[in-house]
């Protein structure tokens, strides 16, 4: 397997990472649009959904970025 396959992989794999990323950010936002102006608890779920979605998002971007780096100098 050359270099440019392990890096389409690698490209591949940052696609779909951020592909669920979106995608569960568009979801939550569509699903917290029916929670009722006073529900404080269930927006502040929702929210901690997102966010979590999106740290997790980054973390496995930092994940790819090393795998990138290693793959690249080693």
């Amino acid at each position: 397997m050359t270099l440019g396959d392990k890096l389409l992989i690698v490209f591949i794999a940052f696609l779909s990472l951020l592909a669920g990323v979106i995608w569960m950010s568009f979801r939550e936002r569509r699903l917290a649009r029916a929670i009722p102006p006073g529900d404080r608890a269930a927006q502040q779920a929702a929210d901690g959904r997102v966010l979590v979605t999106v740290f997790g998002g980054i973390f496995g971007g930092m994940l790819l970025t090393l795998l990138v780096a290693w793959l690249v100098f080693f």
